[in-house]
């Protein structure tokens, strides 16, 4: 795909990635043609697949091709194969970490959505599942824990997780303006009856939530957060926490729906710069032999069109026509149900773009 239109820099990265990207470059340009826009898509190596070829995940040619972009397309990195590398040049520290600190993508938007065509497929009891549920886990990404200062001595080691106020105010206000758009209610989850980081979160967050009185907010502490998505998922509409929480917040949820094949993110900075990539991992159990679930990556792909381009039209355009093929009884082997067609990536991907 190519032209002089909005400039994606596309990392299929390793495993599953390359086989789901081309699904979603194929919805792409669906919507290139329904909505009368062009996509320059330009592809780059990441990953391990890049530490193979260069001898880093992150190539300088592929960091420059996403500066010159208007966003990240990002597919999965990593795998067993890359395990056993040095500290400093692990595949996901030196590709995924490195990307969001150097483009500031603070805000990682990460929806569960447990439509009622799967809501059989939730490990979930039905009675908890109903007819689905739509919870939306916003994660600060670049600070706390996972980038403070950390070390090791000979008899103990440290991490430490330390936040700044404009850290904490400009996560929450995505939080709220975010609630705004969905169902008015903002969940903060932190662990302020321990942690001296969460009271500074928690009262910054309070100070933010001041500015948006038509927004609902509570507060949990994440072990009690973790179960009560458990009980009552439906209650829940936005829920925005730090980076550690966030990361098991997220992933809870995430399974919550009955496959993380299905789940998109988004990454965004304050100037709605983003990278935009499934919830999966690399699945290399299953990589090249064509059944790997597409929908995540699809989404991902129609979360870039909302966020970055401001196409909520065509975003919501490709949520349809995923939610119709579902409806028309197309599923890949996570997702199968009795009774349902089975497919492999490409055909579900095939599915969607005629329901485009």
């Amino acid at each position: 795909m190519s032209g002089t239109g909005k400039k994606i820099a596309v990392l299929p990265g390793d495993g599953i990635g390359p086989e789901v990207m081309a699904e979603a470059l194929k919805v792409l340009k669906a919507v290139e043609t329904k909505h009368k826009v062009t996509f320059q898509c330009t592809t780059a190596d990441v990953g391990g697949m890049a530490h193979d070829k260069h001898g880093t995940a992150l190539p300088p040619k592929t960091l420059e091709l996403c500066e010159k972009s208007d966003a990240i397309l990002f597919g999965s990195v990593g795998g067993p194969k890359w395990d056993n590398l040095p500290s400093d040049q692990k595949v996901e520290r030196a590709a995924l970490l490195r990307l969001r600190k150097h483009f500031n993508l603070f805000a990682n938007l990460r929806p569960a959505i447990c439509y009622s065509e799967l809501a059989s497929a939730s490990p979930l009891r039905a009675d908890i599942v109903g007819n689905g549920f739509d919870i939306l886990v916003i994660r600060e990404l670049t600070s706390g824990i996972y980038f403070g200062r950390k070390g090791e001595e000979k008899d103990h080691a440290f991490d430490e997780m330390l936040y700044r106020r404009d850290e904490v105010e400009r996560i929450a206000k995505v939080a709220f303006e975010t609630a705004r758009q969905r169902k008015g209610h903002v969940t903060c989850v932190d662990k302020s009856n321990v942690l001296q980081s969460s009271m500074f979160w928690r009262r910054i967050v309070n100070e933010v939530h001041r500015g948006y009185n038509d927004v609902a907010l509570d507060h949990l502490y994440i072990d009690n957060a973790t179960m009560q998505i458990l009980r009552r998922p439906r209650d829940f509409d936005v829920m925005v926490t730090t980076n550690l929480f966030g990361d098991i917040l997220s992933d809870e949820a995430a399974m919550m729906t009955g496959s993380i094949g299905m789940l998109a993110s988004a990454s965004i900075n304050e100037k709605k710069f983003g990278m935009y990539e499934p919830a999966g991992g690399t699945a290399p159990d299953i990589a090249g032999k064509g059944i790997a679930n597409p929908i995540a990556q699809i989404l991902s792909a129609a979360m870039m069109l909302k966020h970055t381009f401001g196409m909520t039209a065509a975003h919501d355009d490709i949520a349809m026509a995923v939610r119709q093929a579902l409806k028309d009884g197309y599923r890949t082997g996570d997702i199968m149900q009795q009774g349902k067609k089975q497919v492999g990536t490409k055909q579900m991907g095939d599915a969607i773009v005629a329901r485009l």
